[in-house]
């Protein structure tokens, strides 16, 4: 898998670790902003929203690293490369998403539940959460290309969206406070932040257990793609089909094809095999392709369908 944003052009169409690197800057300036605004203000909402923005911080120097490993040209130990390694900082990513998220519930609900009345300053609060709104936006501005071919930026985009539905959501109970005076909606602000992240979360580790579990992609139709096959002219069957992927836009395919013995004799197996692998690429966007032909008189002693 290559490390830039296919289909992009400008400042999006950059490699994914300086891509990385831009939004890592705004987070972490907008992290600032944000931890002085929930001191001044008082704001449980501000708080939360700048405790994800330095999980985001964390998590985008792990989906750097992870970029930057991932980078790794393949040996002779790890002959794939080491393209996973962006699995694992997705996976890293999810956990600290829901980590965060259970802290901010217990927070949320602790302070509805307090006899306390909430002191917030809506006004400051409003400017720092809008703030946070426009940089979110331009850090996912910036992923939005790159994170649909690498599942490491696609963690990054997703907590970044968290970020910018947080800041949405804060804005929103800041403008109710200034307007009724219902400091409680700061805590409900909290809880709508932790109701985003949580599902989003759950997604992101899903898709990763899909890949650890070298499940086929979603979407890849494995019976399609055997009837592509078994319509190539000399096949006769096709056994031990596997799909599975790296990581996100990285799929890979292998199976056995048997050919009828006069393909061998006439040396148009060659053929064959460059006929296949150009179908898996083009039809099924399937760039890293393995075929073993065999003799239709071939004894498989282990196929599996």
């Amino acid at each position: 898998m290559h490390d830039h944003a296919h289909g992009a052009g400008g400042l999006r169409g950059g490699s994914n670790r300086r891509l990385l690197a831009i939004s890592l800057s705004i987070t972490s300036v907008v992290f600032v902003v944000q931890v002085v605004g929930a001191i001044l203000t008082g704001s449980l909402a501000l708080l939360a929203d700048s405790a994800h923005m330095l999980t985001d911080a964390a998590a985008l120097v792990v989906a750097l690293i992870a970029s930057a490993v991932a980078a790794r040209p393949a040996n002779e130990r790890r002959t794939f490369g080491y393209q996973r390694a962006e699995v694992f900082g997705a996976l890293i990513n999810g956990v600290i998403l829901i980590g965060l998220s259970v802290w901010i519930v217990v927070e949320a609900i602790t302070r509805l539940v307090s006899n306390e009345d909430a002191h917030v300053l809506a006004g400051p609060m409003l400017v720092v959460a809008i703030v946070g709104l426009l940089a979110n936006a331009t850090a996912m501005w910036l992923l939005s290309a790159a994170q649909r071919h690498s599942l490491n930026v696609r963690g990054a985009y997703i907590e970044v969206m968290g970020d910018l539905l947080g800041s949405a959501a804060v804005i929103i109970a800041a403008v109710v406070i200034l307007v009724t005076g219902f400091g409680q909606a700061d805590a409900i602000a909290s809880l709508a932040i932790a109701a985003l992240m949580i599902p989003r979360a759950i997604g992101l580790l899903r898709e990763v257990f899909s890949v650890l579990a070298e499940s086929a992609p979603a979407g890849m139709q494995v019976e399609k793609i055997r009837d592509h096959i078994l319509q190539t002219h000399g096949v006769v069957a096709v056994h031990d089909v596997h799909v599975w992927q790296l990581t996100r836009g990285a799929p890979v395919f292998s199976a056995h094809v048997v050919v009828t013995d006069e393909c061998f004799a006439s040396g148009e197996a060659g053929g064959i095999l460059s006929r296949l692998q150009t179908c898996l690429a083009d039809h099924f966007d399937v760039e890293h392709s393995t075929f073993q032909l065999e003799p239709a008189g071939h004894v498989e002693h282990d196929a599996h369908v």
